[in-house]
């Protein structure tokens, strides 16, 4: 009997395999990302399917000149990808990445009409565009930057908060594929994601833990510093 039945977990197990590669050839490997339709469809979207065109928000190459709109150059192209999953409302299920109550953001009816080859290549494009420093978001307000150093530095050991530069590198460019660039974006965008982590309403079990733990003063203190990285 349990010769019987190894012989039937065997073949059972070889018809699973064969059935699996069977499927994975019959999808074949994932399109290669293609910068050039990326950036066809950063710069005028498609009509016919409802994609606006980015750089109406985000600017050439995204580099935004409105703070409400981030600077898209410069971010590394897996967390451009992610982000805009994240933006999407997938199988009747609200989007993973919501704005103040949970409300969509503007991005969610941006980002649902975008397939996962139309996702890629936005991705991929705009990973190979260098942000433009010369008209960057900066620091401005004096008054905290001491504060916004230090929180950035060494993060503020009495409530248990790491330093940001330890993810976030010390000059503000992030780890591709983990961690966002933050150096040159806009301070009011920074400040108002780590609210909507301190919230909840942008899930993010990290950024959550980290920003519950400062104050707003904290909070504005390091978003104007780290857009002044270089």
């Amino acid at each position: 009997m349990k010769r019987v039945l190894s012989r039937i977990l065997i073949i059972s197990g070889v018809m699973l395999g064969c059935s699996v590669m069977s499927v994975g050839h019959a999808q074949g490997p994932a399109a290669k990302p293609d910068a050039a339709k990326g950036e066809a469809l950063y710069t005028n979207g498609d009509a016919a399917r409802g994609i606006i065109a980015c750089a109406s928000c985000h600017g050439p190459g995204g580099n935004s000149t409105l703070p409400i709109n981030p600077n898209l150059a410069g971010q590394a192209h897996e967390y451009i990808a992610r982000q805009l999953h994240n933006f999407k409302s997938e199988e009747n299920k609200p989007a993973k990445r919501t704005g103040p109550g949970g409300a969509p953001t503007p991005m969610t009816p941006m980002a649902q009409p975008l397939n996962d080859e139309d996702i890629q290549n936005l991705a991929i494009y705009l990973g190979q565009q260098p942000l433009n420093f010369e008209t960057a978001a900066t620091a401005s307000n004096e008054e905290t930057m001491q504060r916004g150093q230090q929180i950035w530095r060494g993060g503020i050991p009495e409530r248990r908060v790491p330093a940001c530069a330890g993810c976030h590198s010390p000059n503000g460019a992030g780890i591709p594929g983990e961690f966002p660039r933050l150096a040159g974006q806009f301070p009011s965008y920074i400040e108002e994601q780590l609210r909507l982590f301190r919230s909840n309403d942008r899930a993010n079990e990290i950024m959550h833990d980290i920003a519950d733990r400062m104050s707003d003063r904290d909070i504005s203190a390091v978003a104007d510093y780290a857009a002044g990285l270089r």
